[in-house]
């Protein structure tokens, strides 16, 4: 096991050249080419990745600890089998469709002006998160803990206040509709 710190990862290719197998901490990965990598038991501690592509990458044992991604394409990621100990990350401007959080406990994440299609939250804690401008279109929510969640520039989304627990959570005026759908009725504006 490898272990690189305080490096930056410019514009590699890291389906060609597989990730070496380590720990990475405090290291900087820029316009980097992940799709399909396989991620393995590989350890993000501090990290940054900006404007790569980590698109259906491999993340069984992944640590991702203090991680901040910017501007990254990241369909399909599993971050349900992801080693769950420390998971802490934040995404900026990234696409995360058709990804899986399934039954995570990632409080306070921060996801800014992210793309969200049909991901999975079933099960999640997302307690006190923040989807600041995200579209959640068709994102999964079923017993989910939203409590103290912020919602409210959020849109898209469609939330059963039944089957999810959302007290204390925020949501705009707007929004409120997303969390009557389940009720089929026409809501005039």
């Amino acid at each position: 096991m490898e272990y690189q710190q305080d490096k930056t990862f410019d514009k590699q290719n890291f389906t060609t050249t597989p990730v070496t197998k380590g720990e990475y901490e405090n290291c900087v990965f820029k316009n980097c080419e992940f799709s399909n990598a396989d991620l393995t038991d590989v350890k993000f501690i501090d990290c940054k990745f900006i404007a790569c592509n980590l698109s259906l990458a491999r993340l069984l044992r992944t640590t991702f600890r203090d991680v901040t991604f910017k501007d990254c394409k990241m369909l399909g990621l599993h971050f349900d089998k992801c080693n769950e100990f420390g998971l802490s990350v934040s995404f900026d401007t990234c696409n995360l469709s058709h990804s899986s959080f399934y039954k995570t406990k990632i409080k306070k994440t921060i996801f800014k002006n992210a793309q969200m299609h049909e991901v999975d939250f079933t099960e999640c804690d997302l307690t006190a998160t923040v989807f600041d401008n995200c579209d959640l279109l068709n994102a999964k929510f079923e017993n989910t803990l939203l409590q103290k969640t912020d919602l409210r520039s959020a849109f898209n989304y469609t939330i059963n206040p039944e089957s999810n627990k959302i007290k204390k959570a925020r949501f705009s005026l707007s929004g409120v509709a997303g969390l009557l759908d389940k009720y089929d009725i026409e809501i005039e504006r």
